[in-house]
């Protein structure tokens, strides 16, 4: 099989409750060794949804991270898309059984998006409202589409982009793990190039921070850690009204990670 394009990938997650709720029902997942991110945004009663993210970021991290560290080099995009979407499936079982067999966790589920990165290659999956960005070459670009009432009315021509950012409807979901006995997650492909940012993150940032600030944090020459404090600060500054998630995947060719000079004048 062919090799493939090698590329490195520095990961960096934060999470914060915010200013308003009481407990974070985010949550998120890194395994480096397997190029694997996982972000999630839980809805329901009190603390349902904080179990159903944690469901979903746990069931999928363990299963996605087993079968690539046992497939290694000789996994392809259609191979990784079929993991993916057989354990989300499972875990989309999991979080609804838990909700109908205790209730306290009835109605709970969770939004979610989850990336793999395969040489240069994005393999991303999501379910819901929580996205994922690209920076490139200082260009942000929303490259996940929501599954929400807002966005299936602007597709539909019913709101413009402007009037539904002024929606009162903005966190209603149409699709969510954990609500019905199937779930369909959309998996889309990208060519990752040197210096990308991905941003993936809940709508406890997009709610509170618009596309314009958020590029000129990610664009900033910092390490990732500082740009994810960034972000969750300027949510809260705004308001914090939900909880704030963000983890950023930075690429760079191998050995761009080596010397401290070289992490100084890496390009954002």
């Amino acid at each position: 099989m062919k090799a493939l394009p090698q590329l490195s990938y520095e990961f960096h997650a934060l999470t914060d409750t915010g200013r308003v709720r009481s407990n974070n029902e985010d949550a998120v997942a890194i395994d480096e060794s397997a190029q694997l991110a996982i972000l999630a945004d839980g809805m329901g009663g009190y603390n349902a949804g904080e179990v159903a993210s944690g469901m979903a970021t746990t069931y999928i991290g363990t299963e996605m991270a087993r079968w690539l560290q046992e497939q290694g080099t000789n996994a392809d995009a259609a191979d990784v898309r079929r993991a993916m979407e057989a354990c989300v499936d499972n875990a989309n079982h999991a979080i609804l059984g838990a909700s109908l067999a205790n209730p306290q966790y009835m109605g709970m589920g969770t939004t979610l998006v989850v990336a793999v990165f395969l040489g240069d290659r994005l393999i991303l999956g999501h379910v819901g409202d929580s996205r994922c960005y690209r920076l490139r070459a200082g260009v942000l670009k929303q490259i996940t589409r929501d599954h929400s009432w807002l966005q299936e009315q602007i597709d539909a021509g019913l709101l413009t982009p402007e009037e539904a950012a002024r929606s009162g409807q903005r966190n209603l979901v149409t699709r969510a793990l954990g609500v019905e006995g199937t779930v369909h997650i959309e998996v889309n492909e990208f060519a990752v190039e040197q210096q990308d940012l991905f941003i993936l993150c809940s709508d406890g940032l997009t709610d509170m921070v618009d596309d314009d600030d958020l590029a000129a944090i990610a664009r900033q020459a910092i390490p990732l850690k500082d740009k994810a404090q960034r972000m969750i600060d300027l949510a809260n500054a705004l308001g914090g009204r939900d909880n704030i998630s963000v983890l950023l995947v930075r690429t760079s060719a191998p050995g761009g990670k080596r010397g401290l000079m070289s992490r100084l004048l890496r390009a954002p």
